[in-house]
C-alpha cells in the first residue's frame, strides 16, 4: 500500500527498532533450539518475516524523516473477476471458434486420410462461427453449403460427420435414406428427420441445464433421502452420522420409501408410421395438462434405485420446460447437422427413371424442401430448416451422382471424393488412432489376465491382406480389418479364461495361418466377359 504522508513525516526512535528485533529473536528462539514442530516453525518464520518487513519499513521512514514530504503515487490493482464462464459454455465457444486447421488436426486423431473431406467439413463448421458474427440483416441470408460425400464403404464418411458433430456439440442425427417413403405411402416421411433432430436438441438442452444445477439437486436429494431414513425431525447429530454413511455408499442396498408420481397407461405411439403422430400427440398433451396435479404414491425400493428417480423429480422443479424448448429450438435451427447416408440407394439410373418404388425418386422430391429451407411442424413448435447443415453420402457403385435429380444436385453444391484406403492407410488405422483395433483387443484380453502383444510385422501383414482381399473380393474399406482381427484372435478369445497369466505374441506367421485362406477365395466371376 502507499505510505501515508503523516507516517512518512514522522520520526522513528531507536527504541521501536530494538523492540522489533527483540520480538523477532523471541519468536525464532524455540525453532532454533528444535523445540517447536513443523507447524510452529512455519508460523514463527511467517511472523518473523512480517516483523523484518516492518523493521525495514521503519528504517525507511526514519531515513525519510528529515526529507520533505513527497507526493505519494497510488497504484490501484483491480482484483480478478470472480465471475467465470461455465465449463460447458467455454468448451462450446472454443469448439465453434476453432480454426479449420485445428478442426482437421482433431479429426486426424480418429480418422486416417480423406484430407479433402476433413477440409470441407472444417470450413463448413468455421462458416457457422463466421455467420454468427455478421450483422443481422445479412446474417439471415447466409445459407450453409450442403455437402455430398462420394466414396466406397468403410473409408470414413460417417465417422467424419459424427466426430464433427461431437466436436461442435451440436444437435446431430444420422439417418438412412432407405428408411423413408414418399408421402402417401405407408412408412415414415422425411419430416420425421427434423422431428427426431428436435428430440436430440431437447435432450442436449436438458442435459446442459441439469449440469448447471447438479450440485443443488444433489443436496436436495440427499436431504430427502435422510428424511426417509431418520425422519425430518431427528436431531442433527444423527442426520450427520447417516449422511456420512450415505456418502460412503454403505446404505445403497437399504430399502427406503419414497413418493413417486402415480403410474398411468399412456397410449403407445407407433414408431413405424409417421402419419399417426398428430392424434397421439393430442392425447399426450391432454394427459399432461390433466396431470399437473398428479397424484403421488409411496413405493419401497433400494436406495441406489431411488436416487435417479428423486434426482429427476427435483430437477423438474428447478428447470423451466419453456426455456429448455426455446434453447433446443434455437440450437437445432442454427447449429443442427443432419447426415443422410446411403443416398445412392434412392437414386435410379438414367434408363430406369420414373420407377414405382416408394423409396426412390419420390423421397428425393420430398427432401428438396428440407434442403432448400422450409417450416416443419413438430410437437415442440415449428422448426425452420434454412440454416441446418445437411451432409449426404453414398458409395454410388451402380449409379452416378449425376443420376440424382438436378434440383437435389443443386442443393448439394460441395462434392467431395473420398479415396479408397491403401495398404499404408490400413497400417496407420491399426497403429495411430487413440481407439485403434489392436489396443481394443489387447485391453479385452487384459481383463482375462492375458497379456496380448501383436508385433509390427503382424500389423503390416494384416494391412497387406486387407488391401488384397478388398481388391480381389469386395471393397468394404477399413471394415475388412475387423474380419481379419477377429479371425486372428478367435482361438485366443475362446481359451483366454484358461490362460490367465500368460503372455501371447502374434506375429506375421500367425496372421498368414489364420487369414491366408481368405485371400485365396477370389471372385473369378468378376473377370469373365
Amino acid at each position: 500500500r502507499a505510505v501515508p504522508e503523516s507516517v512518512a513525516k514522522a520520526s522513528v526512535s531507536e527504541r521501536s527498532r530494538r523492540r522489533l528485533l527483540g520480538m523477532r529473536r523471541a519468536i525464532l528462539a524455540p525453532c532454533q533450539r528444535g523445540s517447536c514442530g513443523t507447524a510452529g516453525h512455519r508460523q514463527g518464520a511467517a511472523v518473523s518475516a512480517m516483523l523484518t518487513r516492518a523493521h525495514v519499513y521503519l528504517r525507511a521512514c526514519s531515513s525519510q524523516s528529515s526529507e520533505a514530504a513527497r507526493p505519494v503515487q497510488t497504484i490501484e490493482v483491480e482484483p480478478p473477476s470472480t465471475e467465470s464462464p461455465t465449463g460447458q459454455e467455454t468448451e462450446q465457444s472454443d469448439s465453434l471458434g476453432r480454426r479449420p486447421r485445428e478442426i482437421v488436426q482433431h479429426l486426424d486423431r480418429y480418422i486416417i486420410g480423406q484430407a479433402d473431406a476433413k477440409r470441407a467439413v472444417a470450413v463448413a463448421l468455421r462458416n457457422r462461427w463466421r455467420r454468427q458474427r455478421v450483422e443481422s440483416p445479412l446474417r439471415e441470408e447466409i445459407m450453409p453449403k450442403n455437402i455430398l460425400m462420394v466414396g466406397p464403404t468403410g473409408v470414413g464418411k460417417t465417422e467424419v460427420a459424427r466426430r464433427l458433430a461431437k466436436l461442435a456439440q451440436a444437435p446431430f442425427i444420422k439417418v438412412e435414406a432407405t428408411k423413408f417413403t414418399e408421402v402417401g405411402f405407408v412408412g415414415k416421411d422425411v419430416d420425421q428427420i427434423i422431428r427426431d433432430l428436435m428430440e436430440v436438441g431437447l435432450n442436449m438442452a436438458k442435459a446442459t441445464a441439469m449440469e448447471k444445477i447438479k450440485d443443488k439437486v444433489a443436496a436436495k436429494v440427499e436431504e430427502r433421502i435422510l428424511d426417509s431414513l431418520v425422519g425430518a425431525t431427528n436431531i442433527q447429530h444423527n442426520r450427520d452420522a447417516f449422511r456420512k454413511l450415505l456418502r460412503q455408499g454403505h446404505l445403497d442396498d437399504r430399502l427406503i420409501e419414497v413418493e413417486v408420481p402415480e403410474k398411468k397407461g399412456n397410449p403407445q405411439m407407433d414408431p413405424s408410421n409417421g402419419n399417426s403422430f398428430p392424434m397421439n400427440e393430442i392425447v399426450l398433451r391432454f394427459d399432461k395438462m390433466m396431470s399437473k396435479g398428479q397424484k403421488m404414491e409411496k413405493r419401497e425400493m433400494p436406495l441406489k434405485d431411488a436416487v435417479p428417480i428423486l434426482t429427476e423429480l427435483e430437477s423438474e422443479k428447478l428447470i423451466s420446460e419453456d426455456e429448455i424448448r426455446r434453447q433446443a429450438l434455437y440450437s437445432v435451427q442454427e447449429e443442427g447437422i443432419v447426415f443422410i447416408d446411403e443416398i445412392d440407394k434412392i437414386c435410379s439410373r438414367g434408363e430406369y427413371r420414373g420407377s414405382a418404388d416408394a423409396s426412390s425418386e419420390g423421397v428425393q422430391r420430398d427432401l428438396l424442401p428440407l434442403l432448400e429451407g422450409s417450416q416443419v411442424s413438430t410437437k415442440h413448435g415449428n422448426v425452420n430448416t434454412d440454416h441446418i447443415l445437411f451432409i449426404a453420402s453414398g458409395a454410388f457403385h451402380y449409379c452416378k451422382p449425376s443420376d440424382l435429380l438436378a434440383e437435389l444436385q443443386g442443393r448439394l453444391p460441395i462434392r467431395v471424393e473420398l479415396k479408397p484406403l491403401s495398404e499404408k492407410d490400413m497400417y496407420t488405422i491399426l497403429t495411430e488412432p487413440e481407439n485403434n483395433l489392436v489396443r481394443q483387443h489387447c485391453a479385452l484380453m487384459f481383463t482375462e489376465g492375458v497379456q496380448l502383444e501383436i508385433t509390427d510385422c503382424a500389423k503390416w501383414s494384416m494391412a497387406r491382406l486387407a488391401t488384397q482381399i478388398n481388391r480381389d473380393v469386395e471393397n468394404i474399406g477399413a471394415r475388412r480389418l475387423h474380419t481379419i482381427m477377429e479371425r486372428l484372435t478367435e482361438e485366443l478369445s475362446f481359451s483366454a479364461t484358461d490362460r490367465a497369466g500368460e503372455r501371447v505374441v502374434l506375429d506375421a506367421s500367425a496372421v498368414e495361418k489364420a487369414v491366408g485362406d481368405l485371400a485365396k477365395k477370389s471372385d473369378l466371376a468378376r473377370f469373365i466377359l
